[in-house]
């Protein structure tokens, strides 16, 4: 038996993109993941399948503690020889119990690892634009909790900080203003408070020391919050920039394979959008390559005047045929390639290929107009079961049409975001296939189940990347509120902005 390992990751403070890259690392080549409440949920989708997931964080007002249970897992699962992550809030040594979990595991003689992660003390004010230092204003901070203000002597060195950061201290917010007030600090000292800081569930209310609790329980801000006191609460009027971005709020469900919704993924998320990836389409290869194979050398032998591709996933496995039979694409030479768009061409241009066309309207209407009439012969590698309307264009405009399925479009498992999304834990839902909408509606939910049936008006919207994807959406209940004018992800990301600015 392998000997296990234990690793004390910090997951930070909220935005799943803040944990680091080693965090990370460990974490999608775990045997066991223990998480506590403030986790993002989609950092648990980056285990393996698999994974063994327990939740052992504390909820709201629950009273007992949970860490002996903690522990025993730890030490258990580590001596059957399991590689164990230790997701935690923040960092593990900020007000975490990382230190009393490593020598636990020290004592026990397991082999364990410490990854640091952003802590929500300087986190949350950097995202609700306030710096806990800025020269000439702030050179000095001090974090504690809640709990620690209610102490009968603080502690001088905390007091005296230039800028104060509150840690789990919501429901003693009001005793810790009037003590640290009592301890030195001005009434009039600006404060700030912000809860759920990192996400797009961001609040962020600004106050005075003096009037701070009575301003969060008026905006009913509640846990999880981290509160600031000092001048640089005062910065906040120029330096906030997260809840300036254009997406700033907005859930948005990305339905795309994993593998590739990373770019759509990016541009959500440097628009202000929290993402949730939810995949109801996988792509796996076709149940027999042998007619794929066959085309292939076909189009080696110029039995083709064109190749046309239809998506990004057509010429990835095109081109993993050819790899995989040792021929050499510049046997090819000959023959002309075709993509449906600017996105599947750049996956043409990767391999050392310009395709000789793109239309500049990224649709199956589009590409077919571009080729127009001819008497010659078209290879269309698509996905298996795929729309009849390009291979019916083209045999319409004197083409002779071969059409070959070079992957097939699956749904996939179910995923832990699924739940999020059934819930109605979201405000926009994206499509970039009809297969997509279809596995969505059956195995996620019927569009009437989370607001965005036909007649439904729950202020949740669909955005669909062209007219096809948008028609099977409506064919099977959907109100479609927005159709991406160019088929490509940058297109998409410029309709879920044109859908939720109307």
């Amino acid at each position: 038996m392998s000997e296990g390992r234990v690793y004390l990751v910090g997951a930070g403070p909220g935005d799943p993109g803040l944990i680091t890259a080693r965090g990370l690392r460990v974490l999608r080549d775990c045997d066991v993941v223990l998480y506590d409440r403030l986790v993002a949920p989609q950092l648990l989708d980056e285990a393996p399948p698999g994974a063994e997931l327990v939740f052992t964080g504390k909820t709201p007002g629950e009273t007992h503690s949970r860490q002996v249970v903690i522990d025993a897992l730890l030490v258990a699962r580590a001596k059957e020889g399991k590689k164990v992550v230790r997701l935690k809030g923040g960092d593990p040594f900020v007000f975490g119990r990382g230190a009393e979990e490593a020598a636990l595991l020290a004592d026990a003689g397991i082999v364990f690892e410490v990854i640091p992660g952003v802590t929500s003390a300087v986190a949350a004010p950097a995202y609700a634009g306030i710096p806990v230092t800025n020269r000439g204003m702030a050179s000095s901070f001090a974090v504690m909790t809640g709990h620690a203000a209610e102490d009968d002597d603080l502690p001088h060195a905390q007091v005296s900080a230039d800028t104060i950061v509150l840690l789990m201290g919501v429901a003693q917010l009001r005793d810790a203003s009037k003590r640290l007030i009592d301890a030195g600090r001005s009434a009039d000292e600006p404060a700030a408070i912000v809860q759920w800081g990192t996400t797009s569930q961001q609040r962020v209310a600004v106050a005075t020391l003096g009037s701070i609790a009575e301003v969060a329980e008026r905006e009913g801000i509640g846990s999880p919050a981290t509160t600031i006191v000092g001048k640089v609460v005062t910065l906040r009027d120029v330096v906030a920039w997260f809840e300036a971005r254009p997406l700033f709020g907005r859930r948005v469900v990305v339905t795309r394979p994993r593998a590739q919704a990373r770019s759509l993924v990016e541009l959500l998320e440097d628009a202000g959008a929290s993402v949730i990836a939810l995949p109801t389409v996988e792509i796996t290869p076709p149940d027999d390559a042998t007619e794929l194979q066959s085309a292939v050398r076909e189009a080696v032998n110029e039995r083709f005047d064109w190749i046309a591709f239809s998506s990004s996933n057509a010429v990835d496995s095109f081109f993993a045929t050819l790899a995989d039979l040792r021929i050499d694409v510049r046997t090819l030479h000959a023959t002309k390639m075709a993509c449906v768009g600017a996105t599947t061409a750049k996956g043409l241009a990767a391999r050392g290929v310009l395709a000789d066309l793109v239309p500049d309207e990224s649709t199956a209407e589009g590409l077919a107009a571009a080729l127009g009439t001819g008497d010659g012969s078209i290879l269309l590698p698509r996905v298996e079961g795929g729309p009849r309307l390009l291979p019916e264009l083209l045999a319409g405009a004197g083409w002779a049409v071969t059409e070959v399925t070079a992957y097939k479009s699956v749904a996939p498992a179910p995923s832990r975001s699924s739940t999020v999304v059934k819930e109605g834990g979201f405000d926009v839902v994206t499509f970039a296939s009809a297969s997509s909408v279809r596995n969505f509606v059956a195995n996620v939910a019927r569009p009437e189940e989370v607001g965005i049936g036909s007649d439904d008006d729950a202020g949740k919207l669909v955005v669909c990347i062209g007219p096809s994807t948008a028609a099977e959406a409506a064919a099977l209940g959907m109100r479609v509120d927005v159709t991406a004018r160019a088929q490509s992800t940058r297109g998409l990301l410029e309709a879920v902005m044109t859908a939720t600015h109307r």
